[in-house]
Parts: C-alpha cells; sequence; structure tokens
C-alpha cells in the first residue's frame, strides 16, 4: 500500500490548524514585526523541499508556502486588529 498520499494529507491538515491560530498570537506578541521569520522559514521550507524525498519532499513545500502566506496573513491580522474585531495586545506600544 502506498500512504504517501494520506500522509501528505494529514499533515497538511496539522499544519494549517497550527498555523491559524499561530499567525494570530504571533501578531498579538510581536506586531507585524515577526514576518520575516515567516519569510525565512517558507524559503527553508520550500528549499529543503528541492532535496527531501517520498512524502517529506511535498509536505516540506506545503509547510514553506504555509510560512510564505503567513508573511500576507500577518499583516491582513494587524489591520483586523485595527478594525476591532480581534484584541489588541495592551502591553504593547501604539504606532
Amino acid at each position: 500500500m502506498n500512504w504517501q498520499g494520506i500522509v501528505v494529507a494529514v499533515s497538511s491538515l496539522l499544519i494549517i490548524a497550527v498555523y491559524h491560530p499561530l499567525v494570530i498570537k504571533a501578531e498579538y506578541y510581536f506586531s507585524s514585526r515577526v514576518w520575516p521569520v515567516f519569510a525565512l522559514c517558507g524559503v527553508i521550507g520550500l528549499t529543503a523541499s528541492l532535496f527531501l524525498r517520498g512524502a517529506l519532499a511535498p509536505v516540506a513545500a506545503f509547510w514553506g508556502a504555509t510560512n510564505l502566506w503567513c508573511v500576507v496573513e500577518v499583516h491582513a491580522q494587524a489591520k483586523r486588529v485595527e478594525k476591532g474585531w480581534f484584541p489588541k495586545n495592551p502591553r504593547r506600544a501604539s504606532k
């Protein structure tokens, strides 16, 4: 049997489940200045996928692409906070 498809599907679901709240928390604690960390992880994940085999290659690529998408989402989350849709961190200095 070939389990690679199921491994990729479950891994993708878990990555999405982890990164959805991660973007919200990252913006809350670090503001949108955290985007370079996501960008670096994205490049690392995509580069790693070029050298991996089997199910790990698409999982690494998906993880890398998710991190690159987080660069966009962390800025969108900052705008949602400005609109009052999400709480603002009271300990962080205002712009």
